[in-house]
């Protein structure tokens, strides 16, 4: 019953003329930043970071939300149409994909992914919001030593799964971490490293850093190249009706792949990359008569991948919502908006503020519904979007960025962080660095610090309290396994490769 009336206030909610509003923008804007290459999506949520904040904190979130999970729905154009991922979780669409259009079947692959990746967030949007009231009940018997563990927990994830160095990823989460200890101590109310220079005690603002590592640098990175965005042919409406065979092949593929990425999405680590390539492995291990398509153009090979990459995108906000903990940079900028805009993410949010939490669900179902309603017949539209000249499109960013930041403060130095983040970022990019962990360091590191110092002050600077709270230990020991899995598995490869037959 607390389900229904909940979902009933938040589409009173959802069904306000600005927050509508909010969902389409930021649908729209979301497929967008999927269907053109190298436009990450953190860039265009940090990009449109700055005009949320002047509205209400449900309105902002709504869009920041839909940017989100609109960039899933669009990174699958490019990946079949010219084999180019438009975002990370389209990776393995291209595999399967673009081989399927090659035959001519552009329009029905584009349908087939649309469809399902509606399916899937309308499934996992169910699911959030069962998981969600429940998750947020058992987090109310969460304490400082608790939450410091989580955050632990997350940022040791994030480190070993992510790149291919975890000492390179150690060292941006540390950097991230060091940047936001700088201007005022939320404990204490102490400046701390300002060396009395009254700019730095505004501190590095999440926006500016996170737009400049992102989205600058990203541009950047385009200006210094000498290709373009790429073109791609124009596919017709009346082309995008998938056979009877194809739709039988596909929606078991779907269904499996919802459930695989929202149980990944639970959980930390890049969901998106991992829930696409589980998915396509399950798709594989278990086909019988296709199994020799895979590769070639299996319908399995990118219905299944979609469906996951989409579902992850709703479920990694049930430890956002529930715990006020991210395990993912996309969903720790939505955190980052929320405390921007006062709000406290944790158990007591959908106590104390239920119209964000069930404003956002409803939004999602409406965004859901708008997505598929509009890819479809504007699926021209985003292949034409391809052919703006890239000088435009550069220039109009550049623009819409740095007046975005400003608008924030009205201060000169968010400016210089922001243009510094954006050549920093840049060079990152250069020396192959991930720069996830800065962004999750920088959002993570005030929890941590102060969910630690009021863990020792609790204890009295006894760390045995880690150990000696059933759900701390727990958590302590997932940081363990976390920790030393992955060179355990290495390890255990190694000798299985040198044991002689």
């Amino acid at each position: 019953m607390d389900l229904i009336n909940g979902m009933i206030g938040g589409f009173a909610v959802a069904l306000q003329p600005v927050n509508l509003l909010a969902a389409l923008v930021g649908a729209l804007v979301g497929t967008a930043t999927g269907v053109l290459p190298g436009l990450g999506v953190l860039g265009a949520m940090a990009i449109l970071m700055p005009i949320t904040i002047h509205f209400s904190a449900v309105t902002g979130l709504i869009m920041l939300a839909g940017i989100y999970y609109g960039a899933m729905y669009g990174g699958s154009t490019t990946a079949i149409l010219l084999k180019i991922p438009g975002e990370g979780g389209s990776i393995v669409t291209t595999i399967d994909g673009y081989e399927f259009a090659k035959k001519g079947r552009a329009g029905a692959a584009l349908m087939i992914c649309a469809v399902g990746s509606f399916i899937a967030g309308t499934i996992s949007i169910l699911g959030l919001s069962l998981f969600t009231p429940v998750l947020a009940d058992v987090a109310l018997r969460f304490s400082s030593p608790e939450f410091c563990m989580l955050a632990l927990l997350g940022a040791v994830t994030l480190i070993r799964i992510t790149g291919r160095d975890p000492m390179r990823n150690m060292l941006m989460l540390l950097m991230g971490a060091a940047l936001a200890t700088i201007g005022v101590d939320a404990v204490s109310g102490d400046t701390r490293f300002t060396f009395e220079r009254e700019s730095l005690g505004l501190g590095f603002d999440l926006v500016p850093i996170t737009l400049g590592l992102y989205g600058l640098s990203e541009l950047f990175q385009v200006v210094a190249s000498t290709q373009g965005f790429p073109r791609a042919e124009t596919v017709r409406l009346r082309d995008m009706v998938p056979t009877r065979a194809e739709w039988s092949r596909a929606w078991p593929a779907i269904v499996r792949g919802s459930g695989i990425g929202f149980l990944i999405g639970l959980l930390p680590g890049p969901g998106s990359l991992t829930s696409t390539f589980a998915s396509y492995g399950v798709e594989r291990g278990i086909a019988r008569r296709h199994r020799d398509e895979f590769g070639k153009g299996a319908v399995e090979g990118f219905a299944g991948p979609e469906a996951a990459n989409n579902a992850v995108a709703t479920s990694a906000l049930v430890p956002v919502l529930s715990l006020g903990i991210p395990f993912t940079p996309n969903v720790a900028l939505l955190l980052g908006a929320l405390i921007v805009q006062g709000i406290q993410p944790g158990p007591l949010l959908l106590a104390q503020h239920p119209d964000v939490v069930w404003g956002l669900l409803a939004s999602m179902c409406i965004g859901n519904i708008a997505l598929l309603a509009l890819n479809l017949p504007l699926v021209g539209i985003w292949v034409r979007l391809l052919r703006v000249p890239q000088y435009a499109l550069i220039g109009g960013i550049f623009v819409i960025s740095f007046i975005g930041v400003y608008t924030m403060r009205s201060s000169y130095w968010d400016l210089c962080v922001l243009l510094g983040a954006g050549i920093i970022g840049f060079v990152l990019r250069r020396m192959e660095f991930d720069m996830a962990p800065l962004v999750l360091g920088l959002v993570m590191g005030p929890i941590f610090e102060k969910a630690l110092r009021e863990t020792l002050f609790l204890s009295g600077g006894n760390l045995t309290i880690f150990v000696t709270r059933p759900i701390s230990a727990t958590l302590v020991a997932l940081c363990v396994v976390a920790l030393l899995a992955p060179s355990a598995l290495n390890w255990i490869n190694r000798r299985r490769v040198h044991v002689p037959l």
